[in-house]
């Protein structure tokens, strides 16, 4: 999801109460604090030498002992809105950074919207080789891995 779409869903929904669903289906815990908004760059060399660079909206999500706490759309959109001047580009896909057990980032895959709330539905991320035809490998998106002596590792 990239960033005008959270913006604008929770915009339109700005009553409602904001939920996350983790790719087992298990929700973060209703209490959760959205504790970092931030523009993560990425500078890096991918496999087959090329320099890359990826932008991204990471929000921090944290649950305390205040189990109290909840946080409306409206609040999160105001969230957002405080980080405006470090998010100037509103196309940035948004990552959730989470920790049980251990600090996990996820893409956001897509949202339901209910009665009383609204669910960011959230993916694992995954590695890839971003140079596949010098690994020899099959066209990007089918599930692979750089094999050993293969060149791209």
């Amino acid at each position: 999801m990239k960033l005008n779409e959270l913006k604008s869903l929770l915009r339109e929904h700005s009553e409602r109460v904001f939920r996350i669903q983790l790719p087992d289906s298990t929700s973060v815990p209703a209490s959760f604090h959205i504790t970092e908004v931030g523009r993560v760059r990425k500078t890096f060399l991918d496999c087959g030498g090329t320099l890359r660079e990826l932008d991204t909206c990471q929000l921090q999500v944290w649950v305390g002992e205040d189990y109290d706490h909840r946080i409306e759309t409206g609040k999160m959109a105001s969230i957002l809105e405080k980080a405006k001047s470090i998010l100037t580009n509103d196309s940035l896909p948004v990552e959730m950074e989470y920790e049980d057990r251990v600090i996990s980032q996820y893409t956001i895959e897509g949202h339901e919207v209910t009665d009383e709330a609204v669910v960011l539905r959230l993916a694992h991320k995954h590695t890839e080789c971003l140079a596949p035809e010098l690994c020899g490998l099959p066209p990007i998106g089918r599930f692979r891995a750089c094999r050993p002596g293969g060149g791209c590792c």
